[in-house]
């Protein structure tokens, strides 16, 4: 049972960020709003519970991901700010990624990781 629910996860996983990513050529603006859906988080949450059955770990797991948001949206900004910058993908990413890496840096202060 175990094996088996893990590739049921990654099935499922896989085939939303699929999905989603494909339908990002079609209509990016609808398929921006879906990934900014907390689709991840409501599959991570309900996978957990499913497997565990602990609302003690469930409720420190949403703690962070709630903390973790805010934080995470640090990756966006050198996009968003690329229409002035007008760097080219590499140097974007990069620099989106260290400003994650000090989003997890300030998480794992607070949460003592």
């Amino acid at each position: 049972m175990e094996f088996s629910f893990v590739v049921l996860k990654i099935l499922v996983s896989a085939a939303i960020i699929a999905g989603i990513s494909w339908y990002a050529g079609k209509n990016p603006s609808l398929a921006g709003f879906l990934i900014a859906l907390p689709v991840i988080s409501i599959l991570a949450i309900s996978f957990s519970y499913a497997q565990y059955r602990d609302m003690e770990k469930i409720n420190q797991f949403v703690g962070s991901i709630v903390v973790s948001i805010p934080l995470s949206l640090l990756f966006f900004v050198p996009f968003v700010m690329n229409r002035w910058l007008k760097w080219n993908f590499f140097p974007t990413i990069v620099s989106g990624f260290v400003l994650l890496l000090a989003g997890y840096l300030i998480h794992s202060r607070i949460f003592k990781t």
